[in-house]
């Protein structure tokens, strides 16, 4: 049997779970079951709030236009949250969106958007990039989505970067071109930070300025020069499967 349940709808909502709560839904939520969907009273639906775990649900109509959630029982418990947080140079309209549904499928704890010498835009919409993690966890079985960290200038995010910090410097220049090995070199880190740079990459004073970072893993990513969104996704593979919750 599978650990998920895939055939049965997936909501985030806001209100902790616990057996017999009643869960209001958004507007939205509600054309989406009702008119989307066309569920009808008693239909079921699986829910997470990102603290509380999955919950199965029932469809409630109080009115013929409008509906409400009853819980059940409990699906699954809450995972923990994993340690790798994702800094990425923001991209252009779809490309922003699929960098950040893909990192939540990569299993990023954070998402921070670092604004760089050549990333392409900044004042970042703040839902819009919730919407899109919200989407990717309903759609993936994700149980807990990622902080959402506010947009930061290159020099202001290595200022706070803890010294302990294990910062991944996606760089071409690596000189250990082997990403595994390098990646095994770097083991013991408790907190992660996978930096992904913009289109073009890091000028070379913002590349002096990363290389200063005490604990530094320089991370090739292979022959071939790749678009940022693909490194993203390039990366947090790497990562998860040498540090991170793909091992063992």
């Amino acid at each position: 049997m599978a650990r998920y349940d895939f055939a049965t709808h997936r909501l985030h909502v806001l209100p902790d779970l616990n057996t017999g709560a009643i869960v209001p839904l958004e507007p939205g939520q509600q054309n989406y079951l009702l008119n989307v969907l066309r569920m009808e009273e008693g239909a079921k639906v699986l829910v997470f709030n990102g603290r509380n775990g999955e919950w199965l649900a029932e469809v409630k109509k109080p009115t013929r236009k409008t509906a409400v959630l009853a819980l059940l029982e409990q699906t699954r418990p809450q995972t923990p949250t994993g340690s790798i947080r994702y800094a990425f140079a923001p991209l252009k309209s779809a490309r922003l969106d699929y960098v950040v549904q893909k990192a939540v499928e990569m299993g990023a704890a954070s998402i921070l958007p670092v604004l760089t010498q050549r990333t392409q835009v900044s004042r970042l919409k703040e839902d819009r990039l919730l919407a899109n993690a919200i989407e990717a966890a309903e759609q993936c079985g994700i149980l807990t989505l990622p902080a959402m960290e506010p947009e930061v200038k290159l020099p202001g995010f290595l200022a706070k970067l803890p010294a302990e910090h294990l910062l991944i410097f996606c760089d071409e220049d690596a000189e250990i071109t082997d990403p595994l090995a390098a990646l095994a070199a770097a083991k013991g880190a408790e907190t992660i930070t996978v930096l992904i740079g913009p289109e073009g990459g890091f000028t070379a004073d913002e590349r002096a300025a990363i290389l200063k970072h005490p604990r530094l893993c320089r991370l090739s990513l292979g022959p071939r020069i790749l678009r940022a969104d693909t490194a993203g996704v390039a990366a947090l593979a790497l990562v998860q499967a040498v540090l991170g919750d793909w091992v063992g």
